[in-house]
């Protein structure tokens, strides 16, 4: 299979700088206006995920995975620092233990070194770290195993509920600890141990119990880092929203999560005045919701240089403008299709098209509020440096499915025009936006695909597409499919990194990186004889890292690469690319 990727398309928007700042520079990054900085000069990047990055059991896994960044082109990664466990594992990398509603900080050789390592190696290759302090997400589908246990002393027999970790019956599911990107703890570890049952997902943002220990925690970690150029910034949490693996309560809403975010950003600033802080959102809107944060005002721009265009601040986001501009798009499409009785030919097929009315009735749950999160008045907080978001199509529901087009041409137009809202966005309120993850997953991924809110892989023994994931695990309602070609998501990639660029995006991340070559270690996240599937033993004798559907590991046959493992689609594309993806432009 040969995969043909960027070409002129980017060659003629992409331009390297001979000036590439790097964390060995000794700078911390800044933003100013709605760019990133670092020695006084734009930075612009291009990165990847790597959150099991401090788990490896090596410190030259480490330096080997940085190393391989490093020669494709990545400049900053973003990795987990937080690992939270209910019971001190006999092996593998924990960093916290929460337990009882006590909370004990793991500073030792397989705690917070693992990610002194991290951050020192980052540095020698010039590579700074997101580091990310939470997860919304934790499932534990625990089942009670009744087991019967002799007491040799009263030769009784009693009964015993043994929880059994990540495993759920019929789906032979037995991955490590720190496989999935959800099995790290997170909020809802908090909410266990501190609640016994009782509390509700959105506690972790209410009770002040629970706040206290995350922000004792955050001390910690940020106190640890606060002179270190090679950090980049703290990311508050990932995808942090009201929903989760423990349901919601009925108060929960943007102002629950926004008034938090607050919280914690004033924290991490008070400890650390260095580095930037973001929230780590999946980006969702709510231009309706109420505003807990005034509008930033962008500073009046001066007249441009001669030959070059005035930047203009786009409109605000409003219910109204959503709709309008999704008729319009629809009505470009509807024209540029051939007709024939009232239809439009699709694959082959004649289908009715929708009336006004039909397309007109909603925005969509990434813009009503109902996932509990409105980005734009979390950018608007005083302490967060820059806007953060995030693309899943197989997971979430970017806008309403265009009926003129076939599904692939959906999920990427969508994905488009969320880049491009939210670079509008920022420049709204003039900070940086950065893409901290975006990812699509292949048919050869599929049977490793794991959805950010379950732990077992539901394609795994299945070789067609599926329904898609909801963020909550439940098919999405509309015709998207999981499972694309090689060529498409190259397609889609391409697309949507060019949308970045060219919409003034600061950073972009793929998600996520894959590494071959680890030291394998029985129960550990590089263990041995497994695979994300479990359904086949890993044959190798040195481990790879994990693969929840989206890793850049997958053995893509193509002739122009070195090897199966090496032509993995988002390696290829920076290989290819590998000068002009080292995103510090002077020229666009």
């Amino acid at each position: 299979m040969r995969l043909s990727f960027l070409g002129p398309l980017v060659a003629a928007v992409l331009a390297l700088a001979n000036n590439t700042p790097s964390a060995t520079q000794g700078s911390f990054v800044t933003a100013q206006g709605n760019q990133f900085h670092v020695n006084g000069s734009e930075f612009r990047w291009i990165g990847t995920n790597a959150y099991w990055l401090p788990t490896l059991n090596t410190e030259q896994d480490i330096i080997d995975t940085l190393s391989n960044m490093s020669a494709a082109g990545i400049t900053v990664v973003r990795t987990w620092a937080f690992n939270d466990v209910e019971a001190i594992p006999v092996n593998g990398t924990w960093f916290q233990l929460i337990a009882n509603g006590t909370t004990t900080v793991n500073t030792g050789p397989n705690g917070l070194q693992k990610l002194d390592m991290v951050i020192k190696h980052a540095e020698r290759f010039g590579i700074y770290v997101v580091l990310s302090l939470s997860n919304n997400w934790n499932p534990r589908p625990l089942f009670d195993e009744l087991t019967t246990a002799i007491d040799d002393l009263t030769n009784t027999v009693e009964s015993r509920d043994l929880h059994r970790r990540d495993v759920t019956p019929g789906t032979n599911n037995s991955l490590p600890r720190n496989f999935l990107s959800n099995d790290y703890g997170g909020m809802d570890v908090y909410v266990r141990q501190f609640g016994s049952g009782t509390l509700a997902h959105d506690d972790f943002y209410l009770n002040e119990t629970l706040i206290n220990a995350f922000e004792n925690y955050t001390k910690q970690v940020v106190t640890r880092y606060v002179n270190s150029t090679a950090v980049f910034s703290w990311e508050i949490a990932n995808d942090p929203r009201c929903s989760s693996s423990i349901p919601a309560s009925p108060v929960c809403s943007t102002t629950t999560v926004t008034t938090w975010h607050s919280r914690i950003a004033q924290h991490i600033k008070s400890i650390d005045p260095n580095h930037l802080v973001s929230s780590g959102n999946q980006g969702f809107f709510c231009p309706d919701c109420p505003k807990l944060f005034q509008r930033n005002t962008p500073v009046p721009q001066p007249s441009p240089a001669p030959g070059q265009r005035r930047q203009d601040v786009p409109a605000p986001l409003t219910k109204k403008s959503i709709i309008q501009e999704r008729v319009a798009r629809w009505k470009k499409t509807r024209a540029a299709a051939p007709r024939k009785e009232g239809g439009v030919q699709i694959r082959g097929r004649w289908v009715s098209t929708p009336t006004r009315r039909q397309a007109d009735t909603s925005v969509g749950s990434a813009f009503d509020g109902s996932q509990g999160v409105d980005s734009e008045d979390i950018i608007n907080i005083p302490q967060i440096g820059f806007s953060t978001f995030q693309l899943f199509p197989d997971q979430n529901i970017y806008g309403v499915f265009d009926p003129n087009l076939p599904d692939f041409n959906n999920t990427v137009d969508l994905g488009n025009r969320w880049i491009t809202l939210h670079a509008q966005a920022g420049q709204r309120v003039n900070k940086p936006v950065a893409l901290t993850g975006f990812g699509l997953v292949t048919q050869d991924n599929l049977p490793f695909f794991v959805p950010f809110n379950v732990s077992t892989a539901p394609f795994a023994n299945d070789t067609t597409s599926s329904q898609g994931f909801g963020a909550s695990s439940a098919p999405v309602t509309s015709n998207q499919t999981v499972g694309v070609t090689n060529e498409q998501q190259v397609d889609a990639y391409s697309q949507w990194l060019n949308t970045g660029i060219v919409n003034g995006l600061q950073g972009m991340m793929q998600y996520q990186w894959g590494q071959s070559g680890l030291t394998n270690q029985g129960g550990t996240t590089i263990s041995p004889n497994i695979n994300s599937t479990t359904t086949s033993p890993n044959q190798d004798e040195t481990g790879q890292s994990p693969n929840d559907g989206y890793s850049s590991q997958s053995p893509i046959i193509c002739a122009e690469c070195t090897s199966e493992r090496d032509s993995a689609n988002f390696k290829l594309l920076l290989r290819r690319n590998k000068e002009k993806f080292q995103w510090t432009f002077d020229d666009w």
